[in-house]
């Protein structure tokens, strides 16, 4: 690992200050929500379908009723009608999918929950799930991917796009690409586990779960039980990794919710490793097809890209990064397609980064294919099609600094000394490769409130419903209300995480500093409003307090971002604060923008692959802590190599299961894999994103890594490989 642990105060950005819970996390102070001690807790245990289509025919409950403990099990028999069936946040609503947990007989993919048992102890009901006995009716193999002969796929029109004449401009291109691409199914993986604790106190009921947006599971859950969302509080103070797969409502929570209200005590549920493989969102596999077409000088005439995406039956879901892909050079000729293939899976979801890595491997794997036919260099190529305007709809981009990242990074690199016939770098047994990418990722931001509290001796105190993820949002927002104030950052405490908090966007899309930040810039702005310093320097706001004679000052404020109707404001009290930007505005385009440089290693004999340097370079607006970012660009950069080199979650055709749903056989990198990782922030203003000029780096770490290994892959090598992850046998 790059000796530089973190980069000091540079242009544009804030302090680098120490992480404002982090004494608490090293101490084991923090409670996460599987934690927190409730009275009387029981606990429930989930028994999930071992099948992939079909239906329940009938139970057996004799046995795991008779283990001692055992108080209750809950089977599609004995919930009924009691959750309701509602839509998914694909079609407006809250939760992850519209599958209506234990809503019927029907099993529509392995791991669907079909029992919870609760009991006195976990080892109780973990014993009791395990004896429950399940008859299945009939039921045929299910479409268990997208080459199964029952997956159907669906052209999704509105993702299309059309500009120009491709087809004519590529036919009379003089240099073109053809080739196709694919990525495996992946899972998160956190390493806190899906838990939930639900406590009813009188008509209110209380749910602690690690959440991404904790007032999309105030709101969804009360649709779900058909009770007011006033009744419902949802706490997450702190969240052990999410990347996704906890954004949204999930179907485990109202069963646990149900539960603890009809035995009348607090149930705790956290779902095993493997059923957290199919509790929440995945990222689907896809398939790609990329054509380009190119001037001998590597000008691009055409360029098509065509995804598919595997779904499941209930909800047509698909990340459809065509979108940005096309808009990233200079193209006069354009066509993008995206395609949604169902099978009987459980609905995927969001992985950090989620269209923008999978679609961006096959893009900038595609360019490199077109420098290699054009003898040109791979940065060479992005120069001569970088642009100020994307080329769909002909609007600006708000700033656009890739060249300066990919002249830094290639500095740092050592690019100049590449030598640009395959396989002509070597080091004693092992084959060297160079390979370069983009990275890209739409900057957005979202409706958020928070309140600020100054006190008279000189405290501060801050509150918004965000989430801490491990990204430092506890940092953050201390960082700003004590820059806007003018107080020492350790004078300002933090409140986040709870739904009876002003509301925030979900922390999601790389959009939660750019969402809470100028919230709470403005509730800074109204107190310094009312003790009448107004612009005047954050340092006088101190003796403006003593000299007031006031002992509080408190204040509450809203933000509305830039591209949202007026009414969506209100939607933030409804839980539906979701993010805007990239490229859904209609008078610019907003991205942050990056370059990957990877050094592989591929011995000759052994065929062993090794990632031994990565340089990574990224403009991303105003970084307001570089430590904290810092962190999200190198844990991005390490989640790419994984990407590139380890993850596939392995499907068994038979019954759509996963076969290595833990961590023994789903492959992650460990400390061996990971040598030398450098990232660098270039410093970049842009006024134009949000007040606070941030435009997030929790996810474009990972864009452009797969495609820089795969590049350095062909480098070394001489073989081109276009499916992920690239292992031993495909460099044989």
């Amino acid at each position: 690992m790059n000796k530089t642990l973190f980069p000091q105060h540079g242009a544009n950005m804030g302090q680098p200050v120490p992480r404002y819970e982090g004494r608490a996390k090293v101490t084991g102070e923090a409670r996460y929500p599987s934690d927190v001690r409730l009275p009387r807790t029981a606990y429930a245990y989930l028994h999930i379908s071992r099948i992939g289509r079909g239906t329940v025919q009938a139970f057996d409950l004799a046995a795991a009723s008779a283990v001692p403990g055992v108080i209750d099990i809950l089977t599609h028999e004995t919930i009924g009608d009691q959750i309701k069936q509602t839509p998914a946040i694909y079609q407006g609503g809250y939760a992850s999918d519209s599958f209506r947990p234990l809503g019927s007989a029907e099993i529509a993919y392995w791991g669907q929950p079909v029992a919870v048992v609760i009991a006195e102890t976990y080892e109780a009901a973990r014993e009791a799930a395990h004896r429950i006995g399940v008859t299945y009716g009939p039921h045929s193999p299910p479409a268990a991917d997208m080459d199964s002969p029952d997956a159907v796929a669906q052209a999704l029109v509105p993702m299309a796009i059309d500009v120009g004449d491709f087809d004519a401009a590529y036919a009379a291109a003089p240099i073109k690409i053809d080739a196709r691409y694919s990525t495996p199914a992946q899972h998160q993986n956190p390493m806190e586990l899906f838990a939930t604790q639900c406590m009813w106190e009188g008509g209110r009921l209380v749910v602690h779960e690690p959440s991404q947006y904790v007032n999309s599971v105030k709101f969804g859950l009360a649709e779900q039980l058909g009770i007011d969302p006033e009744r419902i509080r949802v706490i997450s103070t702190y969240v052990g990794g999410a990347f996704g797969a906890k954004g949204f409502l999930t179907q485990r929570t109202a069963l646990v919710a149900i539960a603890a209200r009809r035995i009348g005590r607090p149930v705790k549920l956290v779902a095993t490793r493997e059923q957290g493989f199919t509790v929440s969102g995945y990222r689907a596999e896809t398939r790609q097809h990329v054509q380009l077409a190119a001037e001998q000088d590597g000008r691009l005439i055409a360029l098509k890209h065509e995804g598919w995406e595997l779904t499941s039956r209930a909800d047509t879901v698909a990340m459809g990064a065509v979108s940005m892909t096309t808009r990233l050079y200079a193209c006069a000729n354009i066509v993008g397609r995206v395609n949604a293939v169902s099978a009987d899976r459980s609905t995927p979801g969001f992985m950090r980064a989620p269209g923008e890595m999978p679609y961006g491997f096959a893009l900038e794997t595609a360019l490199d294919e077109l420098s290699s036919k054009l003898d040109m260099d791979p940065v060479e190529l992005r120069r001569v099609n970088d642009t100020r305007t994307e080329p769909v709809g002909g609007l600006p981009y708000t700033s656009r600094s890739l060249m300066r990242c990919f002249d830094e990074a290639a500095a740092a690199f050592g690019w100049q000394d590449r030598t640009r016939q395959p396989g002509s770098m070597r080091d004693g047994d092992w084959l060297v490769g160079w390979g370069c990418a983009s990275a890209f990722y739409p900057t957005q931001a979202g409706n958020s409130a928070a309140r600020v509290r100054l006190t008279a001796d000189g405290r501060v105190h801050v509150s918004s419903a965000g989430h801490e993820l491990g990204q430092g949002m506890y940092t953050m927002m201390a960082q700003v209300a004590a820059e806007e104030l003018g107080v020492p950052i350790e004078r300002v405490t933090v409140s986040l995480g709870d739904s009876d908090l002003p509301p925030a966007v979900v922390s999601g899309g790389s959009a939660a500093t750019a969402s809470v930040a100028p919230a709470i810039m403005a509730a800074c702005d109204a107190i310094r409003r009312r003790l009448g310093v107004g612009n005047s320097p954050p340092a006088g706001v101190r003796a403006a307090m003593e000299a007031s004679g006031m002992g509080v000052i408190e204040e509450f404020a809203e933000t509305r971002a830039h591209g949202l109707p007026l009414e969506s404001v209100r939607d933030m009290y409804r839980g539906k604060a979701l993010p805007t930007g990239g490229v859904s505005l209609p008078d610019r385009v907003q991205f942050a923008l990056g370059a990957q440089f990877v050094e592989v290693r591929v011995h000759a004999l052994t065929h062993e692959i090794r990632v031994s340097r990565a340089v990574g370079a990224f403009a991303a607006g105003r970084i307001i802590n570089p430590r904290t970012a810092h962190g999200q660009l190198i844990g991005g950069m390490i989640w790419g190599i994984s990407s590139a080199l380890h993850e596939h979650t392995e499907v068994d055709g038979r019954n759509a299961s996963y076969i290595n749903a833990n961590l023994a056989d789903y492959l992650l990198p460990v400390n061996a894999d990971i040598v030398d990782i450098q990232a660098i922030m270039v410093p970049e203003e842009d006024k134009l994103v949000n007040r606070a000029g941030v435009k997030g780096v929790g996810e474009i770490g990972v864009v452009g890594v797969a495609a820089a290994v795969s590049n350095a892959v062909f480098h070394a090598t001489g073989r081109r490989l276009r499916d992920l992850p690239i292992r031993i046998e495909h460099v044989m």
